[in-house]
């Protein structure tokens, strides 16, 4: 089953009061990723500074604009719920646009940034640097 459009999430977490509840909501997202092929699961795609493991792959599109294609994974499940949410945001978008978005400010407007640990958020914006780096990097090539 593939992730809904980021505004199907945004309007469905709205729906949501009590936080547990969007919790598991976020956990469900995580199970509805693409499965990560184990050969992309190497030490170049994993994202440093989160306490579980999470990787990120990236495949550009030779097309003007460039775009990012992105397949994420991590062993914990509200870690794997985050980084749906980041490739809902962010995958098939321009490199342009990807530079352009401020995930963190975004997902704060969703009050996740109150509800999650130091440990998650920390984790959350190493994830959100690798991709934006990504971004920078093919406009670059």
């Amino acid at each position: 089953m593939p992730l809904p459009p980021i505004n199907d999430i945004v309007e469905n977490l709205g729906f949501l009061e009590d936080w547990e509840d969007r919790y598991r909501y976020i956990i469900e997202l995580g199970r509805m990723l693409d499965p990560m092929p184990e050969t992309f699961k190497v030490e170049h795609n994993k994202v440093r500074g989160c306490a579980s493991q999470v990787w990120l792959y990236t495949k550009k599109a030779q097309e003007n604009p460039v775009t990012l294609t992105l397949l994420g994974d991590s062993d914990a499940h509200i870690v794997r719920g985050l980084v749906a949410l980041a490739l809902a945001l962010y995958s098939g978008k321009s490199a342009t646009e990807i530079i352009a978005t401020d995930a963190l400010e975004f997902f704060s407007s969703l009050g996740l940034k109150e509800h999650l640990s130091a440990q998650r958020s920390n984790g959350f914006r190493s994830l959100i640097d690798k991709i934006q780096q990504e971004a920078v990097l093919a406009l670059a090539s």
